[in-house]
C-alpha cells in the first residue's frame, strides 16, 4: 500500500510553547516523530508546519516540510492545505501522525494505511485499544469509540460507553470491551481536502471531537483494534521530561 505520512506541527502551545522544536536527545521533537514513522514504510513523510522555524529545523535534519497558513482552526485544515501543496487527491492515502508523538508505533501507522486499502466503503481509518482501567473508562479526557459489526465507528465520545446496565460496581463491560480511541488517522486525500468545507456537526461541538463531523455527514471510519496503546504523546513539560529520559536510556 503506497501512502504518505503528514505530520501537522504548530509552534504555539498553551501547555508547552514551542513544542515541535523541543529538544529530545539532540533533535527537535518533530524530527524525532518523522524518524520514528520512517519504519512504517511510507512513500514520503512531510511535516505540515505553521512557522518557518519548524520548516528550517526539519530541513536541517533531512526531513521534508511545507509551510502552511498560521490561522488554521484545526489540524485537519492544515492537512488539507498540505495535500493541495503536495498534489495529493482522490484515493491517495494519507496518514496523519501528530507532531508530539515521538513514541508512536510505526506498525499502527502502517495498519491505518493498509486499512484504507482494504475498506473501500470508508473514507478514513483510525485505531483503538481495549480499556482495562475503570478510572480511564470514566475519564472524559480519554475518548472512547464503539464499533458496528463490520469494525466501523458508530460513535466517538468522552462518556463511559458502552454502558453495562447491570454491571457490578467497578466492573468494566467485557463483550464488547470498551475501546480507547487513539488519535491516529488515515484519510483518502480527496476526502481530506473536502473535509474542512463540511459544516461542523452539533455533536462535534458538544463533545469537542472533530471526527464526529465525518459520521454526522454519513461517511464511514474503519477502526483497527490494537491489543496495546501506540505510545504516549507529549502534552506537558512532565511528559517531555519522561520522553527525554526514555531516549537518554
Amino acid at each position: 500500500m503506497k501512502f504518505s505520512v503528514l505530520i501537522p506541527a504548530r509552534l504555539g502551545s498553551t501547555r508547552l510553547p514551542g513544542k515541535p522544536l523541543a529538544d529530545i536527545a539532540g533533535l527537535p521533537m518533530v524530527v524525532r516523530v518523522a524518524q520514528r514513522v520512517a519504519a512504517a514504510g511510507a512513500a514520503r513523510i512531510v511535516v505540515a508546519a505553521d512557522d518557518a522555524r519548524i520548516v528550517e529545523a526539519c530541513n536541517r535534519h533531512g526531513v521534508d516540510a511545507v509551510l502552511t497558513r498560521s490561522d488554521h482552526a484545526s489540524g485537519s485544515d492544515r492537512l488539507a492545505e498540505a495535500c493541495a501543496l503536495l498534489g495529493l487527491d482522490g484515493d491517495d492515502a494519507v496518514v496523519n501522525v501528530q507532531g508530539d508523538e515521538p513514541l508512536i508505533d510505526p506498525a499502527l501507522v502502517r495498519r491505518c494505511a493498509d486499512l484504507l486499502a482494504e475498506r473501500a466503503d470508508c473514507v478514513m481509518s483510525t485505531a483503538a485499544h481495549p480499556i482495562e482501567d475503570a478510572a480511564d473508562f470514566a475519564n472524559p479526557n480519554i475518548v472512547k469509540v464503539v464499533l458496528d459489526a463490520a469494525g466501523r465507528a458508530l460513535y466517538f465520545t468522552r462518556a463511559p460507553v458502552p454502558c453495562w446496565r447491570d454491571a457490578p460496581p467497578g466492573v468494566l463491560p467485557a463483550d464488547p470491551a470498551p475501546l480507547r480511541h487513539l488519535g491516529l488517522y488515515g484519510y483518502r486525500a480527496g476526502f481530506l481536502r473536502r473535509f474542512p468545507r463540511l459544516a461542523p456537526a452539533p455533536l462535534e461541538r458538544l463533545e469537542q471531537l472533530e471526527q464526529l463531523r465525518v459520521l454526522w455527514h454519513g461517511e464511514r471510519i474503519a477502526v483497527h483494534v490494537s491489543p496495546h496503546a501506540g505510545g504516549a504523546g507529549v502534552d506537558t513539560p512532565q511528559d517531555l521530561e519522561r520522553v527525554r529520559a526514555l531516549f537518554a536510556s
